[in-house]
């Protein structure tokens, strides 16, 4: 038996005027999610559970059936594990994103203008880390590159529980004076923030990237702390050999931690330019070199959310259907008995750019026995109607399994 599940991150949304009123789930033509449908259970799941924050780390580890209650140490440390960080007892993580700070004289008069940093290059972004360690690193703190705008500061001896940290993608566009570092242990993480500006502002990296028209990463931002995780592995709790197919460090922690295969692809970016076609055929040589279970996990869909581009999300879930779940289903026939599990892990609606904690949509394919499950399109309305709900995420992987 062999079992697929296909992750769109932050694919659920609300009916936008942008898109005729519908969702990007309904205006997508992606015919492989919707004849799948037709034949599955699908219904709605709650992936994160009331009192947790709707971030991908959180609803991963549902999908994964891993529940966050038990298992969740915060998201920073997921992804310092995928960097190859050894994380002792006492450190704390936390995200370190490079981002484009608007240029009033007080840094806490400035605009939040790009949570990402006008989409920087991994290259530059290095350089640009490496520069902040030369110059604010110490003792203490220690900045760690990772992946285009997503990177690591580790905290020797640090607070695991500082103060209220706001993820910059929940507050684009607008004066960070009321989201900065806020609590008893968090005035040196703002001054890095502050110092971070004067040291990035004239770098020669943003100086070239301003004059050929591009944003400057001329801040970091901090924030998703956390501690040294401790996954149960995947294989011990469900007896699956499990492989995860992403291009962000937090997927790739969590397979880590998690004892599963983590496969890197080139080109996977995270973005609606990724590598559909190189996710699809790393999907297809793990099967064939005896994974169980393959996640593959599309960031796309939420990218798009954040920013608010309707279309590039209705065109993200389109590429997905096409150059991944097509083909690796397609392949999955030449076994006698698979699965196929399609859902997001959080909505990401584009009005408001940042993910809530509303149950998904989700479909689970069994191809040796499928339902008439009257579904015509695989969507948020649809789901919902079939009546069937999954009110504890976690559970949703051992029901999976069970085909």
């Amino acid at each position: 038996m062999k079992y697929l599940v296909m992750l769109c991150d932050g694919m659920a949304d609300e009916p936008n005027e942008a898109l005729g009123g519908v969702t990007p789930m309904e205006k997508a033509d992606k015919p492989c999610m919707d004849s799948l449908a037709a034949k599955a259970e699908v219904g709605m799941v709650k992936t994160v559970a009331e009192g947790l924050k709707p971030g991908s780390d959180v609803a991963n580890l549902s999908v994964l059936g891993y529940e966050p209650a038990v298992y969740y140490s915060g998201r920073s440390p997921l992804e310092a594990v995928s960097i190859g960080i050894d994380l002792s007892e006492t450190d704390v993580t936390l995200r370190c994103n490079l981002v484009t700070l608007s240029d009033e004289p007080e840094y806490s008069d400035k605009t939040m203008v790009d949570y990402c940093g006008g989409d920087i290059s991994t290259p530059e972004a290095k350089e640009l880390i490496d520069y902040i360690q030369k110059n604010l690193g110490d003792d203490t703190f220690s900045f760690y590159p990772g992946v285009s705008y997503r990177h690591c500061l580790v905290w020797k001896n640090g607070n695991p529980h500082p103060g209220e940290l706001t993820p910059p993608h929940d507050i684009s566009n607008r004066v960070i004076k009321d989201y900065i570092p806020k609590g008893d242990d968090t005035a040196k993480l703002y001054d890095l923030m502050k110092k971070s500006y004067d040291l990035l502002k004239d770098h020669p990296i943003n100086k070239k990237r301003v004059a050929e028209g591009k944003r400057p990463a001329n801040s970091i931002w901090l924030w998703g702390e956390g501690t040294k995780p401790k996954l149960d592995t995947f294989f011990k709790k469900f007896g699956k050999k499990g492989s995860m197919i992403s291009a962000v460090d937090l997927l790739k922690g969590i397979a880590i931690c998690a004892g599963m295969n983590s496969v890197d692809v080139d080109g996977a970016t995270g973005y609606i330019d990724t590598n559909f076609d190189g996710k699809c055929q790393a999907a297809i040589n793990e099967f064939k070199n005896g994974s169980d279970l393959v996640y593959i996990h599309v960031e796309a869909p939420d990218e798009c959310g954040h920013r608010g581009e309707a279309e590039n999300k209705v065109k993200a879930i389109e590429m997905i259907d096409k150059h991944i779940l097509g083909p690796v289903t397609e392949f999955l026939k030449s076994y006698d008995d698979f699965a196929v599990l399609v859902c997001p892990d959080h909505p990401t609606p584009l009005a408001i750019k940042t993910h809530t904690s509303n149950p998904v949509p989700y479909l689970i394919y069994d191809s040796k026995n499928p339902v008439d499950s009257k579904v015509t399109c695989f969507c948020e309305k649809q789901a919902k109607e079939t009546g069937n709900y999954i009110a504890k995420g976690f559970t949703m992987m051992n029901h999976f399994l069970s085909k």
